[in-house]
């Protein structure tokens, strides 16, 4: 479904404006396309975005704004000595009504020295504004927002998804088989240790590990996760 597709892709290249890691969950974000999504599409998005929730909406003028400047390559030589006020005319236009005209009909109109002056969406630069606590991506009618606010939650669970991923792939450096009962040990960070100890259960889960250990030990790594140094080791405990 190409719709599904220009959604994702949207998302991720607003993850990567906001400078969210992928292994970051993120709250919720909103979308807004041609048509209502069913369940099961937007639980693909969740899945694929790494989100907890998807709000589809007709309406994004809340989260986004734009800049629309004229294309002077393009323009320089129709306008001429007025292209000037057609970049402050351009520049005065309500960034939201004025793009949703862009995308109904391919073009906007402003009117210059009192006439009606229709301009192509080739013939202009549009640059979305990112709105406080909100990032948002447009293309072909399809507007995605995410939210960017990181409760303590979420951070804990990027971090959770970060410790896992590291010890998968220790495991892997050690040559473990897949079914290899392994012990963790977690080294000196009383952040890191207590994000472990709150979520023992889960990491221990994902990783196969018979013990996590609140000390140095076996084949230890240094890593550095969300800015946090810490000292991650592995052994192979017996089942």
């Amino acid at each position: 479904m190409d719709e599904l597709l220009s959604i994702v892709v949207l998302g991720r290249a607003a993850r990567n404006t906001a400078a969210i890691k992928n292994r970051q969950p993120v709250g919720q974000i909103f979308i807004k396309a041609d048509r209502e999504l069913s369940d099961f599409y937007t639980e693909i998005i969740a899945d694929e975005l790494n989100v907890k929730k998807v709000i589809m909406t007709d309406d994004v003028s809340e989260f986004t704004d734009y800049s629309i400047k004229p294309n002077f390559k393009n323009l320089g030589k129709r306008f001429g000595g007025d292209i000037n006020k057609v970049k402050d005319i351009l520049a005065g236009l309500d960034g939201n009504q004025a793009m949703a005209e862009i995308e109904e009909k391919g073009s906007v109109t402003i009117s210059l020295n009192g006439l009606d002056e229709i301009i192509d969406r080739e013939d202009l630069v549009i640059e979305a504004k990112q709105m406080d606590a909100f990032v948002s991506e447009s293309d072909r009618g399809i507007t995605v927002v995410i939210d960017t606010t990181m409760t303590d939650e979420l951070i804990e669970e990027g971090f959770v998804r970060e410790l896992i991923s590291k010890l998968q792939t220790m495991r892997k450096e050690a040559d473990y088989d897949v079914m290899d009962h392994i012990c963790v040990y977690v080294g000196e960070n009383d952040r890191i240790r207590d994000i472990f100890k709150k979520n023992e259960a889960s990491i221990a889960k994902d990783v196969l590990a018979e013990k996590i250990i609140y000390e140095a030990g076996g084949t230890s790594k240094e890593w550095k996760i969300n800015g946090e140094s810490v000292t991650l080791g592995t052994m192979r405990c017996d089942s």
